[in-house]
């Protein structure tokens, strides 16, 4: 009786639920009267030619691009103050701890729980030092001010209809079925092949094989697969902080640019390939000799770099204790063949989210009817970075009144430099699709264009969709759990200009 009680009630809560959520579909706004964000034609500049006074108009026509601005920047700044925010945490953590110590002991998790021992102050400073939700964080006070200036139904319909979020609930499920135990062990079987023993030849062949991965599995699965065998591999045994942040910088820079050798897995390149009519063979031949030598020379230049510390990298100096994974049973070929058809489906079905989460579902189900070879589906990573990709979608989605008009305005070099230097304050998928809003490139400018935005990919966390998710599985090796954007900067600058020569030589 209790049973069917229970089951009645979850059978309640169910509808209940279905009933919430569905509100805001069946009340979803209507378009508004007036366009926003205003399409680039609407201001009739096209006859101005300095930016400057271009930009000016811009404002003056539509004040809120500035306000957006200004709040995209903010939080741009805040992403660089996260780990000061974060060790700020430790601290007030530390000090709140000491003090229940001078009252309650030194016993202090046997004593009181958990919830006692944590410092309010301590966790909304530690929320605001997690990277992942900056861009979230600050889309509340770009609402608040956007509902201020355009009134609600205006900014209902941008967030709910404007702002399209396929891409953030795609990186969700990618990330969820790539690191699921079965590809990650099918992952170790393969590199181990060219891998070994050696932490040397690991660090090398996940960092040239993995990246290219990327170019058929999508830039996020290859992130995900590259950062967790990483962490296995490499980081658990005790390098240096420099090469830490090293390390990082060449996986970001070659996910980057080695998922650019067919036209659907990276962001960047799948924005224009449709409406530039670019196939894989094109993609292949005008990218990929560029990708690949950039990757190797790059690759080549931070081993001989780090040499003398991969000689004192063993598995014996290993920090943290070993994973799981290694001591669990192999996982049957049938049920690894299966992981790869979802993650197949999933990547076929990349932009009709109903038919690729609705896949989603059925994996999990898979998961549990499996689970002697399962591990636990871990998902706070995964919405983590949906949640940040969201929040960058949203601020993105203001910003192409400036962008567009400094883009439109550069030769082929100055072009491939400036898409670089934007893409390290700006997703690179925006980058090249507001470069599809430019009629006048040349097949030489669109070539610029996205070059520049593959080789910026790694100079930032923000730069490239898949980048919070490596960031997110890596961070807690480095000092306090967080990584500094500045250390992240400086890592993927050697990289970025290795492949801004390469991707510069003439076609």
């Amino acid at each position: 009786m209790v049973t069917l009680s229970r089951l009645i009630l979850k059978g309640l809560l169910t509808v209940a639920g279905t009933m919430v959520f569905s509100l805001p579909a069946l009340a979803a706004p209507s378009a508004p009267a007036g366009e926003f964000p205003p399409s680039l034609d609407s201001y009739q500049d096209r006859d101005m030619t300095h930016l400057w006074p271009v930009l000016v108009h811009r404002v003056q026509a539509e004040p809120f691009n500035l306000v957006a601005t200004i709040i995209f920047l903010i939080a741009i700044v805040h992403t660089f103050l996260a780990p000061k925010l974060m060790h700020l945490s430790h601290q007030v953590q530390h000090d709140f701890e000491e003090k229940l110590k001078q009252i309650h002991g030194d016993d202090l998790k046997e004593k009181l729980p958990r919830r006692l021992r944590q410092s309010i102050p301590a966790a909304v400073l530690h929320f605001l030092g997690e990277v992942e939700a900056v861009f979230g964080l600050w889309v509340i006070p770009l609402a608040v001010l956007l509902t201020c200036f355009k009134g609600g139904p205006t900014a209902r319909y941008y967030l709910d209809s404007t702002v399209s979020y396929t891409e953030p609930l795609f990186v969700v499920v990618i990330m969820a079925i790539a690191a699921s135990r079965p590809i990650v062990q099918a992952a170790v079987k393969v590199l181990g092949l060219l891998a070994g023993n050696s932490p040397a030849r690991w660090w090398f062949a996940l960092l040239t094989v993995g990246p290219l991965l990327g170019s058929l599995i999508t830039e996020p699965a290859a992130m995900t697969i590259c950062a967790v065998l990483l962490g296995r591999e490499f980081y658990r045994l005790g390098p240096s902080n420099k090469f830490m942040y090293a390390t990082l910088g060449l996986l970001f820079v070659n996910v980057s640019v080695g998922g650019a050798l067919t036209n659907f897995a990276a962001p960047p390149v799948l924005m224009v390939a449709g409406k530039w009519g670019w196939s894989s063979y094109y993609m292949l031949s005008n990218f990929g000799d560029r990708a690949l030598a950039g990757i190797i020379v790059s690759n080549v230049a931070y081993f001989l770099f780090f040499r003398k510390e991969f000689t004192r990298m063993t598995v014996a100096d290993r920090v943290l204790p070993p994973d799981e994974s290694e001591r669990q049973e192999s996982v049957p070929l049938w049920i690894t063949a299966i992981h790869f058809l979802f993650l197949g489906m999933t990547v076929y079905f990349a932009h009709e989210p109903a038919l690729f989460i609705g896949g989603f579902l059925f994996f999990l189900a898979f998961t549990m009817t499996t689970l002697a070879y399962q591990d636990e589906i871990n998902m706070k990573s995964p919405m983590l970075v949906g949640f940040f990709l969201a929040g960058l979608v949203v601020h993105g989605g203001l910003q192409a009144w400036w962008i567009e008009p400094v883009l439109s305005r550069l030769g082929e070099y100055p072009l491939l430099i400036g898409a670089t230097v934007l893409t390290a304050f700006n997703d690179n998928a925006a980058i090249t699709y507001l470069a599809t809003l430019v009629p006048s490139f040349s097949n030489e400018l669109k070539d610029a264009v996205v070059s520049g935005a593959i080789c910026g990919g790694g100079l930032t966390v923000i730069a490239n969709a898949p980048n919070p998710a490596g960031q997110s599985i890596l961070q807690k090796y480095f000092p306090e759990g967080s990584i500094a954007p500045g250390g992240l900067f400086l890592a993927a600058l050697g990289p970025t200009l290795v492949m801004l020569i390469f991707f510069a030589l003439p076609r």
